[in-house]
């Protein structure tokens, strides 16, 4: 991509998300994910009504007068956002590709993020690592994590989302926000999203088209593995073909969800014919409401 292209592409990702955030999103993001947690403010003396179990007893010994520690909500956050763009992300029979999609609803993200003066940090993932940003402060971050998933060339040839989220643990070893970006179209992830999932807060975003879920009926069409690149011909008029098609995608689907829902983890299933914002909302609310109840 040339140089004034990306500068292009770049600036008009700024504009349409920034007035999102600016519009509607920046109020729910502080109620989802901030003050997940507690830190160490300060040590006062007890009062009336303090809770006893937050006495300091090394410093009410040492004063003779009770004191207690006071905690305050963390009002920094660390933000990934770890997104697939192995070869299947280039996929899209609508409007744009799951790639696109994926630097839209990052950037929405990120720039929510650095409005609460959060980090933004970025891991892009095939089969390997293809890139690693990390965690940084302001629009300048923000802007190069557009840049960079814009303009990175995939070197590898599958989606490997385990080894992705074990780079994670190594680079990123206290608790963060983790945006997981993908279509999951990888094998045996579930132990390291288990693992990763009890460290960090993980949310899956998950991306996928339309023409993944239905066989179009055109006759003898010659199909392409866009990770392996394996060539079949196949009969897309096929009774059979269709219904075995559907009942895969289905199927990996269910697993998917339902191992999300095992290990108590947060999915947002976005699609590259749909307005991705009503659904961002839900995850919005979801979250806030569950702190709420907390």
């Amino acid at each position: 991509m040339q140089a004034k292209e990306l500068i292009k592409k770049v600036h008009r990702i700024q504009i349409i998300t920034n007035r999102m955030v600016n519009d509607i999103l920046a109020g729910e993001y502080h109620s989802a994910f901030k003050g997940k947690g507690m830190e160490f403010d300060e040590v006062r003396e007890y009062q009336v009504g303090d809770d006893i179990r937050n006495i300091d007893w090394n410093v009410t010994a040492r004063t003779g007068i009770p004191h207690v520690k006071r905690f305050s909500e963390e009002r920094e956050l660390t933000i990934y956002f770890v997104v697939d763009i192995s070869p299947s992300q280039g996929f899209g029979t609508q409007n744009r590709t799951k790639a696109q999609l994926a630097v839209e609803i990052a950037a929405i993200l990120a720039f929510a993020a650095i409005k609460n003066n959060d980090k933004v940090g970025l891991i892009l993932f095939s089969d390997r690592i293809e890139k690693f940003l990390p965690p940084r402060k302001g629009r300048y971050a923000v802007m190069r994590i557009i840049r960079e998933m814009l303009s990175n060339t995939t070197e590898g040839e599958g989606t490997d989302v385990a080894m992705a989220l074990e780079y994670l643990g190594r680079v990123q070893r206290r608790k963060a926000v983790v945006f997981l970006i993908s279509d999951f179209l990888s094998a045996a992830y579930e132990k390291s999203i288990k693992q990763a999932q009890s460290k960090h807060d993980v949310i899956a975003i998950t991306s996928h088209d339309p023409g993944e879920f239905s066989f179009p009926g055109v006759g003898l069409v010659e199909l392409e593995d866009s990770e392996t690149g394996e060539r079949i011909i196949v009969d897309g008029k096929s009774p059979m073909l269709q219904k075995m098609f559907a009942q895969r995608t289905n199927k990996v689907k269910k697993e998917r969800e339902s191992l999300f829902k095992r290990i108590d983890m947060d999915e947002l299933s976005v699609s590259t014919n749909e307005d991705y914002l009503k659904n961002i909302h839900q995850l919005f609310r979801k979250r806030a409401l569950g702190r709420k109840r907390k």
